[in-house]
C-alpha cells in the first residue's frame, strides 16, 4: 500500500502525518529523537495491510509539524495532542498506539490520560518510567545519556553545526553498524531549521522543568515493549523490571542484533511482533 503525506490539526496544532490505509481501527505512531515520521515506513504499509488505518505523525516542533507558540515541549503536552489526535482522526476504543523512544514515553502517558481511547501499546527503546529512571542512577548509562545533560547548557546548539553532525554520531553510537542513509535525510529535513532543532531540544529540557512531569497515574493497556539487545543509547541491561512495571498480559521482547533504532534494523522481525500484537484480541 502506499503511503501519503498530509496533515491535520490536533490540541491547536498543524501536525504533518503520513498516512496509510483508508479503513479499519486507528494506528497511531510515534516517532522519537532525532527522528522523524518517516521512521515507520516499513511498519505503516504492514499495518494497514493488517486492516488498520495507519498514521504516523511528526511531533510537535518537528518539521512540517507547528512550533507551539507557548514553548510547551513537556511530555504532558505530547501525551495530550497523542489523545487529540485519536479525536481528529475518528479513533475508537480499538485504536492502538506505538511509540518509539519519546514516542514510547509519550505512549505511557497518553494511555493512562485517556484508558478508553487505546485498545493496546507497543512501545520501543524506552521503558516504563520507574524502570527507565532506575537505569539512570548506573555510570555505564549516565556516560550514554550525555547529550541529555548538553541540552540543558548553551552549547545545545553545536547539534547544529556541520550539517547536524552530531545526529550522524548519535545514531551511529545508538544502532552500530545501521545504514542509516535512507533515515538521516529526513531527520535532518525536520531538523535542520534552528528553530525546529531548538523545539526538538526542548522536549529534554522540559524534562527538568515542573511541567514535564509526567502524569503518576500509570497506563493499564496491555503493552508489548520491544529492545535491542545492543542499543547504545539506553543500555539492554537497564530494561530489567519492565515487565513488573507494566500491566498485567504485557510481554518484554529483546529483539537481538538490533541497537536503538530496531524497527528499521530488522523491520520483518519487529512488524511481525507488532502486528501479532494489536491484532489480538482483548
Amino acid at each position: 500500500m502506499q503511503i501519503h503525506e498530509s496533515s491535520v490539526t490536533a490540541n491547536g496544532l498543524k501536525l504533518g502525518v503520513l498516512t496509510c490505509g483508508d479503513n479499519g481501527p486507528l494506528a497511531l505512531c510515534l516517532h522519537g529523537f532525532p527522528d522523524s515520521a518517516h521512521t515507520f515506513r516499513h511498519l505503516l504499509p504492514e499495518l494497514a495491510d493488517a486492516g488498520f488505518r495507519a498514521v504516523a505523525p511528526w511531533l510537535r516542533g518537528y518539521d512540517p509539524s507547528d512550533i507551539p507558540s507557548n514553548g510547551d515541549f513537556s511530555i504532558n503536552a505530547l501525551a495530550t495532542d497523542t489523545n487529540a489526535l485519536h479525536e481528529a482522526l475518528n479513533g475508537d476504543r480499538d485504536a492502538v498506539l506505538i511509540g518509539h523512544d519519546w514516542g514510547a514515553m509519550t505512549s505511557y502517558v497518553a494511555g493512562a490520560l485517556a484508558p478508553d481511547r487505546w485498545r493496546r501499546l507497543v512501545t520501543m527503546a524506552v521503558p516504563p518510567p520507574k524502570t527507565a529512571a532506575g537505569a539512570f542512577l548506573n555510570y555505564r548509562q549516565l556516560k550514554r545519556s550525555f547529550y541529555i545533560f548538553l541540552f540543558q547548557t548553551g552549547l545545545a546548539p553545536v547539534v547544529g553545526m556541520n550539517d547536524l553532525a552530531f545526529i550522524d554520531g548519535l545514531w551511529s553510537d545508538w544502532s552500530p553498524g545501521y545504514d542509516a542513509g535512507a533515515d538521516l535525510p529526513e531527520v535532518k529535513k525536520a531538523l535542520r531549521n534552528p528553530d525546529n532543532l531548538m523545539a526538538a531540544i526542548g522536549y529534554y529540557r522540559a524534562m527538568f522543568d515542573a511541567q514535564g512531569t509526567p502524569s503518576t497515574t500509570a497506563h493499564q493497556q496491555p503493552t508489548l515493549y520491544l529492545h535491542g539487545d545492543n542499543d547504545g543509547a539506553f543500555g539492554v541491561e537497564g530494561v530489567a523490571g519492565a515487565e513488573a512495571e507494566l500491566p498485567a498480559g504485557s510481554r518484554v521482547e529483546i529483539v537481538s542484533g538490533t541497537g536503538h533504532f530496531l524497527h528499521l534494523e530488522k523491520p520483518a522481525d519487529v512488524n511481525r511482533l507488532i502486528v501479532d500484537w494489536i491484532t489480538t484480541s482483548s
